[in-house]
């Protein structure tokens, strides 16, 4: 009973707004509310690792900023190894320590988040960074098909 009701405080304390909306139904939250409730309800678990499936889908630029911070904070404070899966690369270079960007199934970049940060194809690809030449990584110069399997 102590170790639940010290999750649930856990959970409030990174998400006061589930603390503020718990009497509601999960159906008549926010999209935001829903996505912390979904992290919430993994954070019970005690995870040593979770996995975040696109978790700035459909949230507004804030609530994508607030998500981030709260992922930040998680690995950081609670020592919770978190595997991002995210098509927003800002949002997800910003969290991250380490990056791999993947095109049709195949990884066609990696690195340390900072390099990825700064990499100028990564930024031309990203939401807000414009797809000027088109037809995804396979077209940039520095594209070299890599065998990754024996």
């Amino acid at each position: 009973v102590r170790k639940t009701a010290a999750r649930i405080e856990l959970v409030y304390n990174y998400f006061p707004r589930l603390a503020e909306r718990r009497k509601q139904l999960a159906g008549y939250l926010s999209g935001g509310e829903q996505q912390m409730l979904a992290i919430g309800r993994a954070l019970m678990a005690g995870p040593r690792i979770m996995m975040l499936d696109e978790p700035s889908m459909g949230l507004s630029p804030l609530l994508v900023q607030e998500v981030c911070g709260i992922v930040r904070r998680l690995n950081q404070q609670e020592g919770l190894t978190i595997l991002l899966v995210e098509q927003n690369a800002s949002f997800a270079l910003a969290v991250a320590d380490h990056g791999y960007i993947m095109e049709d199934g195949k990884v066609v970049l990696e690195g340390s988040a900072a390099e990825l940060r700064g990499n100028e194809e990564v930024q031309k690809f990203s939401p807000g960074g414009g797809k000027k030449e088109g037809g995804g990584f396979r077209k940039v110069k520095w594209y070299r098909r890599k065998k990754r399997w024996v």
